[in-house]
């Protein structure tokens, strides 16, 4: 690949949001060549896709449990490390979204829809037909309720909160693509953008797309139930279609407004729906029991947790439960791992590492097991209670079975309409979610800030949704809900390249503090002793304006930088001077490309900030001033050099360089070191 052609891909040299051509039409191969097989050969498509997610399950069993295990036990050990403090952006670089809306987020694209199909199907399921006896009454209650948090506990949502982080950090903070390929960087260098990469990100795609339709046509189905049992709606494929189709269109109006505006607003709105049903519940139900029930369902959680991660049941195996249940959740929350993942990276920038692995595990976390505790144990207590016929209905036709429990509770009617509204609105938000991680993998971005096009947005929407159509249509989607499971298998062994990745480039960070900390201390007001002290004073109490600032980048910043580019281009070094101003972005920028290490990139930018109360003189009438803020690829160093002189911004610019030299001369001296490190994007 031509050093152009791979600025290009990184999204440098092009300030325009344009299709990544061989992800893009290699995933949209993929997805009609397994379409087609799937419809015109069904059963034959079931019956090979069937036999491979049988060996896959025999012979990997152990693996899966294995590597579920060491994603959690990783992310939460760095999140503890002094690593956890390192920021998912630069250093000054604060979070888009508060907690609540985050967390409304997070629901809304990890597992929305499923909690509502999951939550009485799998507690019944584990009570009445449980992997080994589990005695009968209380005990068997409790023995499924602890394997229904299992399932949904904090082991899935280890592999989103290894890949959110990884996909986060090294998009935020060193600039590259927000896409799968990036984490492996540290390993294979700018390999990442020629056909390893590519494979990642289409295998990536292809697992999203499949995964989502798979999602949504069963989720239509369950739908098409409620509606017919509250609205007499008929049930058919007819009215699937249509419903599928009025989902994908909401969805791409969603994803069309963005995160802050569609995405958000939504998946704040359902959170609150589904919390407000689980109170309702709570209460119209035996509220003390199931209280009591919750507390002790926590504590059989927690103490059982480890037997429960390492039960591969070796000497009598229930094989084809754990087909269907731990197996297949493993390689379900593996094979989502991508798209969820690279969701909760585009909405967690700012966060540092500690924040964001104890919000995407404890917050889950915790509203899963009420609202899996609460639904569960009401449902298991009417079985126990002589509603049998309830409970084998739920376990035979799974898609009725929260509209048949919301029919043994009041206000059935009401409730129902809720839960029709939650699955709906929980299809939108998935879809749109969904749409902009595909179209994000499949365009090269200007930077990891950036979102690909409305109409691409649009184009993934419709693709999802034909896929639905012609999978429901064909009867394929038992074969394609295989094919997302089987995919599952080599995102487990990227999973694990992936945290290799991860600490190499956060044990380089360190090393750079490090050096930096002990050899070369940066002064941020390097040169100022040449200033009278009454100088220093009239610079720290000026208060410039828009006009002074430009003219300060201009006259003084632009010509200190044009003299180190003609010195160090003197040396032979490819040297790059970036002057960006314009509504999108402003800034001023020196980049020096030292090959296969880490370039060295200083940038100016300026900001605007609230004028203090204690300011006077020359500032009367102004609310606002502005400051020229120095940024590595690291992020804000926090000083401002307004006021400096030519030569006093090229002795800043020259420490910078110097203790970034030192940084490479110990990163060289390292046992193994790869010299070869990030490169900034946004040249």
């Amino acid at each position: 690949m031509s050093d152009d052609k791979d600025k290009q891909e990184r999204g440098g040299g092009d300030d325009k949001v344009r299709v990544n051509p061989i992800p893009f039409y290699g995933s949209v191969i993929g997805i009609t060549i397994f379409a087609l097989w799937a419809i015109l050969f069904t059963e034959a498509a079931s019956s090979v896709i069937g036999q491979v997610l049988t060996w896959i399950s025999s012979t990997f069993g152990w693996f899966y449990f294995t590597v579920v295990v060491a994603y959690l036990v990783f992310v939460i050990v760095i999140a503890l490390s002094p690593w956890g403090k390192v920021r998912l952006g630069q250093d000054h670089s604060r979070p888009e979204f508060n907690v609540v809306t985050w967390a409304a987020m997070l629901f809304a694209a990890g597992i929305g829809i499923d909690l509502i199909f999951f939550c009485i199907v799998e507690p019944i399921t584990q009570f009445m037909a449980p992997p080994v006896d589990a005695g009968e009454g209380a005990e068997a209650a409790r023995n499924a309720i602890k394997l229904t948090l299992f399932h949904w506990g904090v082991s899935g949502w280890g592999v989103y909160t290894l890949v959110g982080m990884s996909l986060a950090y090294f998009s935020y903070r060193h600039g590259l693509p927000l896409a799968i390929r990036s984490a492996l960087y540290p390993l294979i260098g700018k390999r990442i953008y020629g056909p390893v990469g590519h494979t990642v990100d289409i295998a990536a795609v292809l697992g999203t797309v499949f995964g989502l339709a798979t999602s949504l046509g069963i989720g239509l189905i369950q739908l098409n139930y409620g509606l017919n049992h509250v609205f007499g709606v008929p049930e058919g494929l007819l009215t699937q279609v249509i419903l599928a189709a009025v989902v994908i269109v909401f969805a791409a109006i969603s994803a069309v407004t963005g995160v802050d505006k569609g995405i958000r607003r939504l998946s704040e709105f359902n959170m609150l729906l589904a919390l407000l049903l689980m109170l309702f519940v709570l209460f119209v139900g035996e509220t003390r029991f199931l209280l009591n029930a919750l507390v002790l369902n926590v504590g059989d959680y927690i103490s059982g947790f480890i037997d429960m991660s390492f039960n591969t049941y070796a000497f009598d195996q229930p094989t084809d439960w754990l087909n269907a249940w731990t197996l297949f959740f493993w390689a379900w929350w593996i094979a989502w791992g991508p798209f969820v993942g690279l969701f909760l990276a585009r909405i967690s920038r700012g966060r540092t590492i500690a924040e964001f692995v104890a919000g995407t595990l404890i917050l889950p976390l915790t509203f899963m097991m009420v609202w899996m505790s609460i639904m569960g144990n009401s449902a298991i207590d009417m079985v126990m209670g002589g509603a049998q016929e309830f409970g084998q209905q739920a376990m035979d036709n799974p898609g009725s079975a929260i509209y048949m429990f919301l029919e043994e509770i009041p206000w059935a009617g009401l409730t129902t309409i809720v839960v029709s509204i939650l699955a709906f609105i929980f299809f939108i938000t998935s879809g749109d979610s969904g749409s902009l991680v595909l179209s994000n993998l499949t365009s090269i971005l200007k930077d990891p800030y950036s979102d690909a096009p409305s109409w691409m947005r649009i184009m993934w929407a419709a693709i999802i949704g034909l896929l639905t159509i012609a999978l429901l249509l064909a009867n394929g989607l038992t074969a394609l809900q295989s094919a997302v499971v089987i995919t599952g298998l080599p995102f487990a062994i990227v999973l694990c390249v992936m945290m290799v990745g991860v600490v190499k480039a956060l044990r380089l960070e360190g090393l750079k503090q490090r050096s930096i900390d002990a050899n070369l201390p940066i002064h941020p007001h390097a040169g100022e002793s040449s200033k009278s002290w009454t100088e220093r004073l009239q610079r720290a109490m000026s208060f410039p304006d828009e006009k002074e600032c430009q003219q300060f980048l201009d006259d003084t910043a632009k010509p200190a930088m044009e003299a180190v580019k003609s010195e160090l281009e003197a040396r032979e070094l490819k040297v790059q001077l970036i002057d960006r101003n314009d509504d999108d972005d402003e800034f001023m920028a020196l980049s020096v490309d030292l090959q296969s290490a880490q370039d060295f990139y200083y940038e100016l930018r300026p900001s605007q900030h609230l004028l203090p109360s204690f300011a006077t003189g020359s500032v009367k009438g102004k609310t606002r001033y502005y400051r020229v803020e120095v940024m590595l690829v690291e992020g804000g160093q926090g000083y401002d050099l307004m006021g400096y002189t030519k030569d006093q911004v090229i002795a800043d610019i020259l420490e910078h360089f110097e203790r970034h030299m030192h940084f490479l001369h110990a990163q060289r001296e390292q046992p193994g070191a790869n010299v070869e490190l990030f490169k900034p994007q946004n040249q």
